[in-house]
């Protein structure tokens, strides 16, 4: 189960795996180009993969995340996720542990 400020949902093991996947991409996208970025500059990174589509939308330092999970074959179910700026930034770090800790 994954939740944030007014919302949770519980989620598959196949559906959970491709989230952290995604996320921790975005992120390593993010740590790759922010040394790039002027002070006041800010980006916006998405990415497909499977049946989610997930976008990064922030400066250097703190950035939101967005996600949607479009259904599948297993699931008709869609959803969005949205974790605001600072709160993003935690839960990435708590996936990229839990990630690591597992592979």
């Amino acid at each position: 189960m994954i939740g944030g400020s007014g919302w949770a949902i519980e989620l598959t093991e196949s559906e959970w795996q491709d989230l952290v996947y995604i996320v921790l991409k975005l992120v390593d996208q993010h740590n790759q180009l922010k040394s790039q970025l002027m002070e006041e500059e800010s980006i916006c990174l998405e990415i497909e993969n499977s049946y989610w589509w997930g976008c990064l939308d922030g400066d250097g330092t703190s950035w939101s995340l967005q996600l949607i999970f479009q259904g599948n074959g297993e699931s008709l179910r869609g959803f969005e996720v949205f974790w605001p700026k600072p709160e993003a930034l935690h839960i990435a770090s708590e996936m990229r542990i839990m990630w690591d800790s597992c592979h």
